[in-house]
């Protein structure tokens, strides 16, 4: 696949068919994604990929909790600012979003529990056969997160050039504890994200969602092209 089109096609899939992917494939899609750059080629990406038993013991018990309203998880750290101190441009864009998703699932505003019902899913991995945990040295900056970045893109883009869809998850979050314990992930790493990856079921509702991007124009300044 051209890097062009990778890029272009690559999207949140939270529908995912039980067909299984290699493990030579995920090993495949790391080892080109390692190619990421890093200050000082520090390469901070740490990575954990389960499957079979493993994730389903995983996403059984943090569904459970999830459903049960557990309150004693939180995130360790944080991800994004509170819901009021998001400027408009960014709080309008997640709005949109977010009922943009609500309306191909038929949960209309203010449907807690159809929210709910559709949020736990993460916790199943969309169905997704494999799951992976990026998790980074608690020591390491602000630059080596923006180095991790990059990887987890290149994650994605392999990924679409092996035919497969992913779904990076900030979900996962807030259960970084017993992802610990199932993958026996040591104390001094921070998880910064989990990911689903399979193949994209074509008649789930929820990948039926096309989200906008704001033109170039909007987002970029040019100077000393004339």
């Amino acid at each position: 696949m051209h890097v062009d089109a990778a890029i272009a096609s690559r999207r949140s899939v939270r529908g995912f068919l039980p067909k299984p992917v290699a493990r030579e494939t995920v090993e495949a899609i790391l080892r080109v994604s390692a190619r990421a750059p890093s200050g000082t080629n520090m390469q901070p990406w740490k990575v954990y990929v389960c499957t079979g038993r493993v994730k389903e013991a995983l996403a059984e018990e943090v569904s459970g909790l999830y459903l049960a309203g557990a309150t004693e998880h939180r995130d360790e750290v944080q991800m994004y600012p509170a819901q009021a101190d998001f400027p408009d441009e960014y709080r309008a864009r997640r709005r949109k979003v977010g009922w943009d998703l609500y309306s191909l699932l038929g949960v209309e505003k203010g449907d807690r529990e159809g929210s709910r019902r559709h949020h736990v899913k993460n916790y199943l991995f969309f169905g997704a056969p494999v799951g992976l945990f990026f998790f980074i040295d608690r020591v390491l900056e602000i630059g080596s997160w923006l180095d991790y970045g990059m990887f987890i893109e290149n994650v994605m883009l392999s990924a679409r050039g092996h035919g497969l869809d992913t779904c990076p998850q900030a979900a996962w979050q807030r259960f970084h504890g017993p992802v610990r314990r199932h993958l026996g992930v040591p104390g001094d790493r921070v998880l910064v994200c989990g990911m689903s990856l399979g193949y994209a079921d074509p008649d789930a509702a929820a990948n039926a969602l096309a989200t906008t991007r704001e033109p170039v124009a909007e987002f970029a300044r040019f100077h000393g092209f004339d």
